[in-house]
């Protein structure tokens, strides 16, 4: 007569015990699998998954891009995200609105990337040259530009049918690009170097050096004479004199610096342990931000009292500015 096993109260005769319990373990007396959360967790615009590289807005929409060609874009000042697809799997590593209100982007494939005003349909357009790109910018004329190894920096003044290049033939890898107006803009680099346009980009020259090679993971400029770097360990310099000269500024943390965001007046950095500062006088100080093990790497104004910046592993956040940072037009030397 056969054995009727029931599940959880049955009871084996010791001839069937072994195959009773691998019955049971193959068979599945435990509760069915349960992939609802999961399922739902892969609809949401903003998956942990996300590793957020660069944030850019014109007057319709706020445009994040990060790892494996992740793109998505608000256009309610960052309470709803919509998932955009583009057509890559590479990480991008730059992020630019353009005075038409397009975007553009750069991903580690040397791929230069136009979005329009909506950021929701994208267009590749590949760089001539075989050195890395690691920088992208739009300038106040339209034009398009790149930065990268071997102080190489590309450009394009018709959305990308032709481009030109030049170098300064100086192993060294371009990490920022930043346009003031048409014709000035900034670069920085390895080995603490900075080059400066003062022609619209048709021709460029040092400008200066950071102090002991500063490596500047990120850097902003107010004007041709005035800017900020920022890298390892916290640590600021600041020029006014167009970087012939530096000096530290004073943090109130040894987390590396990743970016800087402007607010009004005011000026932000942003870095590693959701880190968000904010320049009073000489000195930065520390926002209260959630304790995250978790990098902040670019954000945006969203208006003179708020930020919304963004990190690692899909970290999205809204930061209250105080007023009094906001009030701040005296930065110091």
């Amino acid at each position: 007569m056969p054995y009727a096993l029931e599940c959880p109260r049955g009871t084996f005769p010791p001839t069937l015990a072994f195959v009773g319990l691998s019955t049971l373990l193959l068979s599945g007396c435990e509760a069915p699998l349960n992939l609802e959360a999961v399922r739902q967790q892969s609809q949401q615009a903003v998956q942990r998954t996300d590793f957020f590289q660069a944030v850019a807005q014109n007057d319709r929409v706020i445009a994040i891009a990060g790892n494996t060609g992740t793109m998505l874009v608000s256009d309610d000042g960052g309470q709803s995200w919509q998932r955009v697809p583009v057509s890559t799997n590479e990480s991008f590593l730059s992020l630019d609105a353009c005075p038409d209100g397009s975007f553009i982007a750069l991903t580690f494939d040397n791929q230069f990337w136009h979005g329009n005003s909506a950021g929701t349909q994208w267009t590749a357009h590949e760089l001539p040259s075989q050195e890395q790109m690691m920088t992208a910018a739009c300038s106040p004329d339209g034009s398009w530009w790149a930065g990268g190894s071997f102080t190489t920096i590309q450009s394009s003044t018709d959305q990308g049918a032709s481009w030109q290049e030049t170098t300064l033939n100086e192993d060294a890898i371009l990490t920022n690009l930043q346009f003031l107006d048409s014709e000035t803009a900034m670069a920085t680099g390895e080995y603490g170097l900075l080059l400066k346009t003062l022609d619209g980009g048709q021709s460029w020259d040092y400008a200066g050096y950071l102090p002991e090679e500063f490596y500047p993971h990120s850097a902003h400029f107010s004007s041709a004479t005035e800017g900020w770097v920022g890298g390892l360990n916290g640590f600021i310099y600041h020029t006014t004199d167009g970087g012939e000269t530096w000096n530290r500024q004073e943090t109130d943390t040894s987390m590396p610096v990743f970016g800087f965001i402007t607010a009004g007046d005011s000026l932000f950095a942003l870095g590693d342990n959701a880190t968000v500062m904010a320049l009073q006088e000489n000195q930065w100080t520390s926002l209260e931000t959630p304790n995250q093990p978790l990098y902040l790497r670019d954000g945006v104004a969203l208006n003179n009292s708020q930020l919304l910046v963004a990190g690692g592993r899909g970290l999205l956040l809204q930061v209250d500015i105080p007023v009094a940072k906001v009030a701040s037009k005296n930065r110091g030397n």
